[in-house]
Formats: C-alpha cells, structure tokens, sequence
C-alpha cells in the first residue's frame, strides 16, 4: 500500500519513520500521515481546543532536535478515515511491523482517558 503525504515524516525520528513505511506496506489500505512534528504554538493550540490534554506532547521535537510520535489514519480510496474499526484493523499491523523491527511503540488508542486512534509515539523510557 502507499504512505500518503509522507513528507509530514520530515523531522520525526528516524525509528519512527522506519515503522511507518513498514506498517504502510502492510496495511490493507493507503495510510495518511496526519502529523509529525509540532511546534509549540501548534501544540497550545490543539490543547486550548481539547483535542490535546498535554502541552508535553512527544510530536514536539525534544533536545535532539526529533519529534517521537506520529499521527496517521487509514485511508482506503486516499481519504482519511476516523472509524474506529478500522483504527483497530491497523493497529496489530503497527505492533507486527514495530516487533519486526525491535522498536517499542505505543498507541494512543489505548489511552483510557483520552484515546487516540492515529497516534503513535515513541516510550519516553527508551527515547526520552
């Protein structure tokens, strides 16, 4: 499958962008990278509206200059899609690919609190 718009990759880290590629060839359909990094006034935005709960987010690039999460959606016939069933038809593709690799991930949709279905970071206690 394709990795739409995976110029918004730009500045995430690379184990990240290794695990995107390799997830979008796996999926059953086209995957949309919604977002990489954010800047700080992107980010007090999202938090201001409610579509974020933290202003210390992993998409904001960290002291090594790279940001360690991504947003990305399923996106069968190149649309984004927001249905939850199919966040949880790409989500052991994400966790198949990430072990294939030996890179830790984490899934925002698993959050109790907030869930996240296009969200996916880096664990801070491997990336801080």
């Amino acid at each position: 499958m394709n990795l739409l718009h995976g110029e918004r990759l730009r500045g995430v880290h690379p184990d990240l962008i290794k695990l995107v590629y390799r997830a979008a060839i796996a999926a059953p359909w086209d995957l949309l990278v919604i977002e990489g990094i954010r800047s700080i006034e992107r980010q007090t935005q999202l938090f201001v509206q409610g579509a974020s709960k933290t202003m210390n987010s992993r998409h904001i690039p960290g002291v090594d200059g790279l940001g360690k999460a991504v947003d990305i959606a399923p996106a069968p016939g190149g649309q984004a899609s927001w249905a939850w069933p199919l966040y949880h038809i790409l989500a052991p593709v994400v966790k198949r690919s990430a072990k294939e690799l030996n890179i830790p991930i984490e899934w925002g949709g698993e959050w109790a609190t907030f869930p996240d279905g296009p969200h996916w970071q880096l664990p801070r206690e491997q990336y801080p």
